[in-house]
């Protein structure tokens, strides 16, 4: 596998994988994260390939199994300001993974974008929905931390606050 930003030709396979993601969390009991919502939005996932914070995971034969945003910066994230019920570890500039989905048809690809995603900088953090146990088990099995709680604006669900810093004893 290996990993490279998106374009627009990715953009229909991009959103039949977040479509099944959305059914795969549902079936997961994980239903209220992206599926009420229908998240994420055609025009958000747009403006991510026109940013240049779109990437695909593609498999060995070629096909497209993943997808996520990243980008990186001090302060990038407006969100991850305000944390409650506990605190960063580390302040310097950060990572940020958002929307990471698969297909389901390769074994290890959520995995596989943190991994490649935390090579870029050395200190990622990331957030995700508290009925989201697959991703806080795959997190934790990575060496991310609990941090604390923060709050996104597309809905009033909090979320788990992770992060994972070369900076700091894991």
């Amino acid at each position: 596998m290996y990993i490279r930003k998106s374009t627009e030709q990715d953009f229909d396979r991009i959103m039949e994988i977040y479509a099944f993601a959305r059914d795969f969390m549902a079936k997961h009991g994980n239903p209220l994260q992206w599926g009420p919502t229908h998240w994420p939005p055609r025009n958000l996932i747009h403006q991510d390939i026109r940013d240049g914070a779109s990437y695909v995971c593609v498999n060995d034969q070629g096909r497209v199994t993943g997808t996520f945003f990243y980008i990186f910066g001090k302060d990038i994230e407006p969100t991850y300001k305000k944390i409650t019920e506990g605190a960063w570890l580390d302040d310097s500039p950060y990572g940020v993974v958002h929307r990471v989905a698969s297909d389901g048809s390769e074994k290890g690809t959520g995995s596989f974008c943190l991994d490649w995603a935390y090579r870029q900088c050395g200190h990622l953090r990331i957030d995700t929905h508290g009925d989201n146990t697959v991703m806080q088990a795959m997190l934790k099995k990575l060496g991310f931390r609990h941090c604390g709680t923060i709050y996104v604006e597309e809905d009033d669900y909090p979320r788990l606050a992770f992060e994972k810093s070369g900076k700091t004893s894991l």
